[in-house]
């Protein structure tokens, strides 16, 4: 990964244009990769990333421009053609068949055939040679794809690629679901890629690991490409401020705000996936929950909302003790925010405005009609606070971005006008500028009296935004102290039981290795 400005583009957009309607989704954007190189993707939600991926990709037509693959017009008809001339896309929802075994993945779509029949031994040859080829021999070929890790399944899908001869490969927020261990070897592939000569296209939106695994970057804005350059020339929050058009003075601003009596209290309690749990929470309370990936803290809350079964110890929800049902919960002014928002956390198919209003329509209807205009103007009073960019309340929920999805979310709590707060890694998959003011709006709501659980991978964050902070080890949480007590050390040390005084231990404890953020 040592290519120079002067290396012959692998890849080279110019002038790309796309519109949806009135809508402009790509504004003449350019964009260049050379052999080799990690070249990052950066830009808010609805900057126009995916919609470019997507053009790569065959899945959109452009309007306009030109695109090239190593000085040759490139002018996909669809999917199948892009992957044909190189080009493979993968995506942050992975898209394995998973019932299917790891070679029957690998090779899927181009499986190879001996007078007829599937050859199974070459299919098997073929996929082996791609793990290989990635490091991970270790991958057993007759696995069924549903029992991987999310990581391993990620390597099946580059592996796929490999299959196909891609010269550039796409991934899609590669990291947003993987542990700190995952993180790591997917980088060392990434690296076995770039030496053989494979470009990768990396979006993220985690910018610190964007300048660990990146040579060069394009920031795109409002459909534009509005900056570019080679990793380290530029600072990172040089490179936010080209994100946003403005600059950002406070990554984690802070709302003073007070902490008063409890009102959610845990007692040992033991669910599925949770061993054991105690806290207590207060009104104006930040309590923010860390752990690795299968640690129990999702089950934890899924548990308290009424989702999953109480096992064993209690729940006290201010007046009320023991466990209730979703519906019970909402009406005693509990609100969680699901880490799936397109299972659980959204009726996708669904408006933006009845999203909005779902847990709350009873104070929208009169003798059992539903009154739209008053629908229609809490949706648009909520999307212009939270900043949802959408066509209007009435767009459905899938038309619209993750980020603005994940606004969606927190903007139905919001209306609800919820007590406490459960918000399961709220900030996942979102561009910096949401980040902040979904930062912003979880001071106001501490500042008002409203107590929030905020359970995320990301530690930087807790560490910015929360007054508490716990570890969830194997199902068991931890004993809970100030945030300032806490390094992102300290925090691991306990995520990972590595230490029995992992909060004395400080930053001086252990030193480890690229990628610092570690879920």
């Amino acid at each position: 990964m040592t290519q120079t400005t002067e290396s012959p583009a692998r890849l080279r957009i110019r002038g790309a244009r796309k519109s949806f309607g009135p809508t402009k989704a790509l504004d003449g954007v350019d964009l260049q990769v050379a052999p080799g190189e990690v070249h990052a993707l950066i830009g808010e939600n609805g900057a126009g990333k995916s919609t470019l991926m997507k053009v790569l990709s065959g899945v959109h037509q452009p309007d306009d421009g030109r695109i090239e693959i190593d000085g040759k017009a490139f002018a996909p008809s669809d999917p199948l053609d892009a992957r044909k001339h190189g080009v493979a896309m993968i995506y942050q929802e992975l898209a394995l068949a998973s019932h299917l075994t790891v070679a029957e993945n690998i090779v899927l779509g181009v499986e190879p055939s001996r007078s007829g029949w599937l050859d199974s031994a070459e299919s098997e040859s073929l996929a082996k040679n791609a793990l290989n080829r990635l490091g991970h021999p270790e991958i057993s070929l007759h696995a069924v794809a549903s029992t991987l890790s999310i990581g391993a399944q990620q390597l099946v899908e580059i592996a796929r690629a490999l299959v196909t001869e891609a010269k550039i490969i796409v991934l899609d927020e590669p990291t947003s679901s993987l542990a700190g261990p995952d993180v790591r070897r997917l980088f060392e592939v990434i690296r076995k890629l770039c030496e053989s000569g494979v470009s990768v296209v990396y979006i993220s939106h985690f910018l610190e690991e964007v300048e660990q695994i990146a040579d060069s970057y394009t920031v795109l804005r409002d459909g534009r490409s509005v900056a570019h350059g080679r990793m380290g020339d530029n600072s990172l929050g040089e490179i936010v401020e080209a994100m946003v058009g403005r600059q950002l003075t406070e990554m984690f601003p802070q709302a003073p705000h007070e902490l008063g009596e409890p009102i959610l209290e845990l007692a040992k309690l033991s669910a599925p996936g949770v061993g054991s749990a105690s806290l207590c929470l207060r009104r104006g309370e930040i309590f923010g929950i860390a752990g690795l990936i299968g640690a129990g803290r999702t089950e934890m809350l899924r548990a308290v909302f009424g989702l999953a079964p109480i096992t064993n110890g209690e729940v006290r929800l201010a007046a009320y003790q023991g466990p209730a049902s979703p519906a019970e919960r909402l009406r005693q002014g509990t609100g969680l925010l699901s880490e799936d928002r397109k299972n659980e956390g959204l009726a996708v198919s669904l408006a933006v405005e009845e999203n909005l209003v779902l847990s709350r329509m009873g104070r929208y209807t009169r003798r059992g009609w539903l009154d739209r205009a008053a629908v229609r103007k809490a949706a648009s009073d909520w999307i212009e606070k939270l900043g949802i960019r959408t066509a209007g309340p009435e767009a459905p929920v899938q038309s619209l971005s993750g980020g603005n999805q994940q606004k969606v979310q927190l903007a139905r709590l919001l209306h609800h006008d919820c007590e406490v707060l459960l918000l399961d890694e709220p900030t996942r998959g979102i561009d910096v500028a949401s980040k902040v003011l979904i930062y912003e709006w979880i001071g106001k709501l501490a500042a008002s009296g409203k107590a929030i659980i905020f359970v995320s991978s990301y530690i930087l964050e807790l560490l910015g935004v929360c007054d508490t902070i716990a570890v969830m080890h194997r199902g068991k949480l931890g004993e809970a102290a100030p945030a300032k007590e806490w390094s992102e050390r300290s925090i691991m040390l306990a995520a990972t039981g590595t230490a029995h005084q992992a909060l004395t231990l400080g930053d001086s404890a252990i030193a480890f290795t690229s990628p610092e953020r570690v879920p």
